[in-house]
């Protein structure tokens, strides 16, 4: 049963660390602000969140604090990613668009009329 364990805890942590990999190629290779963020964001919570649970098959005994701080990167990730964004286009930096569409301009001006009446 523990070698069974250490095998999934080193695949886990290998699969981790391809997806770190693969977040950093992502950032050094999009085109913009948004696209490296978003690259970055999945890549590394999904490498990160691996990573740290291959540890946690490796050490059964910090497996729940383990568990704790996996699900803190599954939170925290996605919500720092989104606040990185948001701050980001509200101070001008505009998105490369291939359709040519911003939707979100139209809901920012929903939100900013609806604030001053």
């Amino acid at each position: 049963m523990t070698q069974i364990m250490e095998y999934i805890g080193m695949a886990l942590i290998l699969i981790g660390g391809i997806f770190l990999f693969l977040g950093a190629l992502g950032i050094f290779r999009m085109p913009d602000v948004y696209t490296r963020l978003q690259a970055g964001t999945k890549a590394s919570t999904l490498g990160a969140m691996s990573s740290i649970l291959g540890v946690g098959f490796l050490h059964p005994d910090w497996f729940f604090k383990i568990l704790i701080i996996v699900i803190f990167i599954g939170l925290a990730n996605p919500l720092s990613s989104h606040a990185l964004a948001r701050s980001t286009y509200r101070a001008g930096v505009a998105p490369k668009l291939k359709s040519g569409v911003d939707y979100y301009k139209k809901a920012v001006k929903k939100q900013i009329k609806k604030l001053i009446s």
